[in-house]
């Protein structure tokens, strides 16, 4: 017998990431064999009955798609003001798949999606510190000399941010290099440093880039595939 933390294995089903399962706890919306359960609380999965909100949990396939997130498209898989969500592009995929972290709704690029909770855990926490990449258009040009100011570490509101790696493409468009994930932190960065953002785009999750997706295109990968190119950075 193999108990685990109901968290993890609602996270391991894919239904959404461990740290919405934990909210999902903590509001009495979990049963174990038809009782609602606290956080801590452990299962096993595949012999115990977990619900969520009612409905039983499902075991899947694991599967793993890279997408090319289009501009003003919400990063998720519902919006009650009826915005378009990423989940719009997910037509034809039986399993209920998520995206792993966020992009903001104007801002456009690479995200993984899967319904497998522990890698998506694994690729979001910083402990990992999985490198990001991201293309920023400024407002305002940028000489060469402004370059030194994108180095080691920012102070931001809520603490410094590491830029690991910068580069000026041209005059207004710089390539930076942070693994951390913070809300609209690379935006935040720019504002810090003295620079606007008029258009951002990830390009790059470790070694994992774009290719030749379009916006709104999804492309599905092996899950050694995509552990080799975003833990390999």
């Amino acid at each position: 017998m193999v108990l685990e933390r109901v968290q993890k294995i609602i996270c391991g089903a894919g239904v959404c990431s461990r740290r919405k399962a934990e909210t999902l706890i903590e509001g009495n919306r979990v049963t174990v064999n038809d009782k609602i359960i606290k956080l801590g609380d452990k299962a096993e999965a595949g012999k115990d009955i977990i619900k969520v909100d009612g409905v039983k949990l499902k075991f899947e396939k694991k599967r793993y798609f890279v997408f090319y997130k289009p501009s003003n498209v919400l990063t998720s898989l519902y919006d009650p003001f009826k915005k378009n969500c990423v989940s719009d592009y997910f037509t034809g995929i039986n399993e209920r798949v998520f995206p792993v972290g966020r992009l903001d709704y104007d801002a456009e690029g690479l995200l993984v999606v899967t319904n497998d909770g522990d890698f998506a855990n694994k690729l979001m926490h910083p402990r990992y510190e999985v490198m990001k990449t991201y293309e920023a258009e400024l407002i305002d040009g940028v000489r060469s000399s402004d370059m030194n100011k994108f180095k080691g570490k920012i102070k931001l509101k809520d603490g410094f941010v590491k830029i690991e790696a910068a580069r000026l493409i041209r005059k207004n468009l710089i390539e930076i290099t942070i693994h951390e994930g913070r809300h609209k932190i690379v935006k935040r960065i720019f504002k810090e440093l003295g620079f606007y953002v008029k258009r951002l785009k990830r390009t790059r999750i470790g070694k994992l880039g774009l290719g030749p997706l379009k916006p709104g295109q999804l492309k599905e990968l092996s899950k050694e595939t995509l552990d080799e190119l975003i833990n390999s950075a």
